[in-house]
């Protein structure tokens, strides 16, 4: 089965929830698109415009597409440009196991060859609820297959839920076996994603990494209590992973084609007189936010470093 994730943007935006997911903390107004590969559709799909609902529902629903989906002709441009290579499921669960290993202080704690090993086994010094709140980070996240796996990026394959391997998959897999009560399961499971990063360059990748993390919030849930999300719970969740997976030139450190605003800068007359053209300057930008949700106020992403 290969995923769709039209139908995951038809749901959220019925249930006006994809809104929300596009909205980035830090500038206030939407992600960008921060590609020029949509340009030609028209000025709504140029690199420094917002992505907009009109621009990727009704008549314009294929627009944004996983990689597995998109033309060949785009992949090779997207990664001439921007490096955009996708890794296959296998190799992300070869490193996801690694960095486990290094946690652990033992090998295979989570699968064999791809398999799912028994119960995890934890002692005093090192907790599931410690593991939980470990925090994780994915740079240049593209569709966020190291944290999350719904699917085989390079294939699109749907992946069932208990043969997942992102790292939000086993902190995930971690409290359905030790959390006894859903009170208890919600709670870990919400600082389970506020333990969890990543951030984007492309507005299209940052949207459907966001997608991803929130269907699999749903899929967890369903699986394990059989049910969907309240109202409530949804756009929670969508706070949070609006704050974890943001919009970021990694380079930077502020939102893509932006350079970062100086504080305290007095300009002398030759600046003045120096200054280019609006149009030929990069704009400037605050450096990228992000939420520390154990001190429960915002940050910016250098600080938190």
């Amino acid at each position: 089965m290969i995923i769709n994730i039209q139908d995951d943007i038809l749901v959220l935006n019925s249930k006006k929830l994809l809104q929300l997911l596009l909205k980035d903390k830090t500038t206030k107004k939407n992600i960008m698109w921060a590609t020029d590969l949509y340009q030609e559709s028209g000025k709504a799909y140029e690199r420094n415009e917002e992505i907009t609902l009109s621009a990727i529902t009704g008549n314009h629903i294929n627009m944004i597409k996983t990689r597995a989906r998109k033309e060949f002709e785009q992949q090779n441009e997207r990664t001439r440009i921007h490096a955009e290579v996708f890794t296959p499921s296998w190799i992300v669960n070869k490193m996801n196991n690694y960095a486990d290993e290094s946690w652990f202080g033992r090998p295979d704690v989570f699968n064999v060859d791809g398999e799912p090993t028994e119960k995890i086994i934890f002692d005093e010094k090192q907790s599931w609820q410690k593991y939980v709140d470990s925090k994780i980070l994915e740079i240049t996240c593209g569709e966020a297959p190291y944290l999350v796996s719904r699917y085989d990026v390079a294939t699109g394959e749907v992946i069932p839920i208990e043969k997942r391997i992102g790292m939000l998959d086993r902190k995930l897999r971690v409290i359905n076996e030790n959390a006894e009560t859903e009170e208890e399961w919600m709670k870990w499971t919400i600082r389970a994603f506020q333990a969890t990063y990543g951030y984007e360059f492309q507005g299209d990748n940052l949207l459907i990494a966001r997608v991803n993390v929130l269907m699999t919030f749903e899929e967890y849930l369903k699986e394990r209590w059989n049910r969907e999300p309240s109202d409530k719970e949804y756009k929670k969740m969508i706070n949070i992973i609006a704050w974890n997976l943001w919009q970021m030139d990694g380079l930077s450190g502020t939102i893509p084609y932006c350079e970062a605003e100086e504080k305290f800068h007095q300009m002398d007359l030759f600046e003045l007189m120096g200054m280019q053209a609006e149009e030929e300057k990069k704009m400037s930008q605050p450096r990228c936010r992000i939420y520390d949700w154990r001190a429960n106020k915002s940050i910016e992403f250098k600080e938190g470093r």
